[in-house]
């Protein structure tokens, strides 16, 4: 029940590399604590191209404070400010006078706190471990020959069996520490899809400049809808324009590229698992039988895995033999619908809705995969099992107190300073619930012939499962392995507490 999260650390920050484990970025003020890097260090941003040059200082805080006097708090949002542009991994755009790179300064942090004596800490060793693996994949991202391992492989580096928040801002945060990111985003895919990790974008300076040339086949898309939403992998984690700032100069204080946890059309098992398709020189015959024996509904019709001509459904197929007998197959063909893998699910429901199926875009934007109004009821449907066995423990639990307990003393236990101003069970939550019922005056009123430890434990476990649930965070489906677990926890609650 407690595989979703990672071991907390516990050690003190002159132990080993808290950092490594506690789920956050390294900053730099602690480059600075370190002794890396020295107050009032001047820094400079060289384009690579324009040979432009930027110049900013390093402030006694960790800040970054440009020329014209602007701070900020990452190295990301100065380069996109210094530049008006982005996004940039400001870590490897910002170098020291003699060359040194923020970035370089950063992993010598990292390796001195990995060398430092083991202290017996399980998690502080698993993060060594991790650490090392983290640079080698770094530098065969810089070589050229990426890493590739499906998320449930990267998540066991964490000890993580699936992607709560809390996990899934901590693999972030450390894939950041090493200069990396994933391709497509872990969180927006599921969970047995590979992944690549892949190192940093130093200067994006070439793809922001006049727009390109659209490839030949992009303009054979001209009779083709294409909804497709900017992927998140660049702006999540590498870091976007910098927000506002106030009348002091100051940036507001937030974490780079903090992970947005949210369920995206790559989340469905269909949407980057390919897709069976036509090409525009198809026959009916060939339609007919494809989709006979594979039980389709629909085909898209592709001319490569990037110029999509639209789709045939049975009844675009009906409806052009319908009016002509001797109709050639593009008659039958009608416009598609894509979305990119990365946007928001709910976002493209109305889309859904209207058209019966969507093309999913991969991060490449190749066509990978099909969703349809079945494979959304089935991910909504999954979700809402355990949802509604949540609520009904929920039930059981408030009415088991609410019938068997003194009200007073339930209240003197939950809310013994009165801040709370609890009047009724009604008020209760679920950690009230565990309060009073881990309590053994209150467990004895019951007069259960159950075992109040194992009993509590076992609440307990569920609690997580309720948190994820109830936050809408479990992507994953860990409640559908609860499900038996929750079944149980009621159908108990309703034998006994009668």
């Amino acid at each position: 029940m407690t595989d979703s999260t990672v071991t907390d650390g516990a050690e003190d920050s002159s132990g080993r590399a808290s950092y490594l484990f506690e789920g956050r970025r390294v900053r730099v003020s602690d480059l600075i604590d370190a002794g890396l890097l020295v107050p009032e260090s001047q820094l400079i941003f060289k384009r690579k191209r324009s040979g432009q040059e930027h110049y900013a200082r390093v402030a006694a805080d960790g800040r970054i404070v440009l020329s014209n006097g602007r701070q900020f708090r990452t190295p990301s949002q100065a380069a996109a400010a210094a530049t008006g542009r982005g996004p940039f991994d400001g870590w490897t755009a910002w170098a020291l006078a003699d060359g040194t790179l923020l970035d370089e300064l950063r992993q010598n942090l990292l390796d001195t706190v990995t060398e430092q004596p083991s202290s017996g800490d399980s998690a502080a060793d698993a993060s060594v471990g991790r650490h090392d693996w983290l640079k080698e994949a770094r530098r065969q991202a810089d070589a050229g020959t990426p890493v590739t391992v499906t998320v449930r492989d990267l998540l066991g580096w964490w000890g993580a069996a699936r992607r709560g928040y809390l996990v899934s801002a901590r693999v972030a945060a450390e894939l950041a520490n090493h200069g990396l990111s994933t391709v497509p985003d872990f969180a927006d895919v599921g969970f047995d899809d590979r992944v690549t990790l892949i190192g940093p974008t130093v200067d994006t300076e070439e793809e922001q400049g006049s727009p390109s040339t659209p490839e030949p086949e992009a303009a054979q898309e001209a009779a083709t809808e294409v909804l497709v939403g900017s992927s998140p992998t660049a702006s999540r984690l590498i870091g976007a324009l910098s927000p506002a700032l106030d009348g002091e100069g100051d940036e507001e204080e937030y974490e780079d590229d903090e992970p947005v946890q949210r369920q995206t059309v790559g989340n469905l098992p269909s949407a980057l698992k390919g897709v069976e398709s036509l090409a525009s020189s198809a026959s009916f015959e060939e339609a007919f039988t494809k989709m006979q024996l594979n039980g389709f509904s629909q085909l898209p019709v592709l001319d490569g895995p990037r110029n999509l001509r639209g789709a045939v459904t049975w009844e675009s197929i009906a409806l052009a033999r319908h009016t002509d007998a001797k109709a050639p197959f593009s008659k039958a063909v009608v416009k598609a619908h894509a979305v990119s893998y990365a946007d928001h699910l709910i976002d493209v429901l109305p889309l859904l809705e209207q058209f019966g199926f969507l093309l999913v875009k991969d991060q490449t934007n190749k066509i990978a995969g099909i969703i349809t109004v079945a494979d959304v009821a089935a991910e909504y449907g999954a979700t809402a099992r355990p949802f509604l066995l949540i609520g009904d423990l929920d039930r059981q639990l408030r009415q088991v107190i609410s019938r068997e307990l003194d009200l007073a003393e339930v209240i003197a236990l939950c809310d013994p300073d009165g801040r709370r101003k609890l009047t009724s069970c009604d008020q209760l939550g679920y950690g009230d619930y565990q309060t009073v019922l881990s309590n053994q005056q209150q467990w004895d009123r019951l007069d259960w012939p159950l075992d109040r430890k194992a009993f509590a434990a076992h609440l307990n476990g569920l609690r997580e499962i309720r948190n994820e649930l109830m936050h809408f965070n479990d992507k994953d489906k860990a409640g559908d392995a609860a499900i038996p677990l929750i079944r149980n926890m009621v159908d108990l609650l309703r034998q006994y507490g009668r």
